[in-house]
């Protein structure tokens, strides 16, 4: 039987979308305790691509996630996580010891903060499946054909050189076939270096539609002389609207391919409390959304939800300011659930946050 999504039935066949990464385990001591005095841990499975396809699984997208994990419990516990969420699996390999030699699935721990602690992470990822499986036997026109929306990010890169061979590869191949292709530079500081990052996150520019952030890359003042700097140096990380139009504009004028560009931006009062608007440039327009202010219960996985908003919002053909206050409310509800991915199948919920109704639905 082919796996299909329960959300989807009855409905006219919508765009299909796809994407690949590595997912984790993720070990979270309760209570916010903190993981040194921490006697047991509450299992989560996550990743950053995962939890977009997560998220617009729950919203009825047809949505599918490609990645390595170890035949083993570990790794189809991780699968069946996704499959109980509807999102498609039937391209995930399950790799044997041979293909795989340490065999293993990464793991990350989460101290969760509280107050004016912070939330903490530590890695456990190294030579994980996704890093030691040799992609270059794959048919990437097999894998993508079929599709309409191709999602990457930067952290799959940072893994290994297998992986960011590939991550390159789906991009060229999905151009080819006339993919939207949205992409997310997610920087991850123990993973690679900041120049690392940009050098490798440039050259992926050429082939974006939809870019999330405007970092890790280099957006020269003269491309001919780097040394003249950077674009974005010195601007601030919550900027005027001049600053972030500015910024904007500049990327466009380089890379002329980018149809949309947007990134939300945080005010961290507390470990509990925070605020998020965000930035898009769409159709030759910079927009800025509401503000929001809230409590926080799970952090991790916001940047995630306010992709697959964003995503979901164009897939559905939402107007501009709707497709931007639709992504702020998404990754602003996401942080009121436990967990990595922004798990409700509740379209109208995020739509009255958007519009900030917070009255009780009867």
């Amino acid at each position: 039987m082919i796996h299909s999504n329960p959300l989807l039935r009855g409905q006219e066949p919508g765009q299909k979308f796809i994407t690949m990464g590595e997912i984790m385990l993720r070990l979270t001591p309760p209570n916010y305790d903190k993981i040194r005095v921490a006697n047991n841990f509450e299992v989560h499975y996550g990743g950053s691509e995962a939890n977009i396809a997560l998220a617009l699984a729950n919203l009825g997208v047809d949505a599918t996630f490609f990645t390595v994990v170890p035949d083993n419990s570990l790794g189809k516990s991780a699968i069946r996580s996704l499959r109980s969420n509807d999102v498609h699996c039937t391209p995930v390999i399950l790799s044997t010891p041979e293909e795989t030699p340490s065999h293993r699935l990464g793991i990350y721990y989460l101290e969760t903060g509280y107050g004016i602690r912070p939330s903490k992470v530590i890695y456990d990822r190294k030579h994980s499946a996704i890093t030691e499986y040799d992609f270059s036997g794959l048919d990437l026109k097999e894998l993508l054909s079929g599709f309409d929306w191709l999602h990457l990010s930067g952290i799959t890169p940072a893994l290994a050189p297998n992986c960011a061979d590939l991550i390159l590869r789906m991009l060229k191949t999905a151009k080819e076939l006339g993919l939207t292709v949205s992409f997310d530079g997610n920087f991850r500081s123990r993973l690679w270096t900041w120049e690392q990052a940009r050098d490798y996150c440039t050259q992926c520019l050429p082939y974006v539609d939809v870019l999330l952030g405007i970092e890790p890359y280099h957006l020269y003042v003269d491309p001919a002389n780097p040394a003249a700097g950077d674009r974005k140096d010195g601007v601030p990380l919550q900027p005027t609207y001049e600053q972030q139009d500015e910024i904007f504009q500049a990327f466009v004028a380089q890379y002329p391919n980018l149809k949309c560009i947007a990134r939300h931006v945080r005010y961290a009062h507390s470990g509990s409390e925070n605020s998020l608007k965000a930035f898009m440039w769409y159709e030759g327009h910079t927009f800025e959304s509401r503000l929001y202010t809230f409590t926080i219960l799970d952090r991790v996985g916001g940047g995630d939800a306010f992709a697959s908003g964003l995503i979901y919002a164009m897939l559905h053909n939402y107007r501009p300011m709707d497709m931007l206050n639709f992504a702020v409310a998404s990754s602003v509800l996401k942080h009121t659930i436990h967990g990595d991915a922004n798990i409700t199948d509740d379209v109208q919920a995020i739509r009255n946050l958007m519009n900030m109704n917070y009255d009780i639905k009867r």
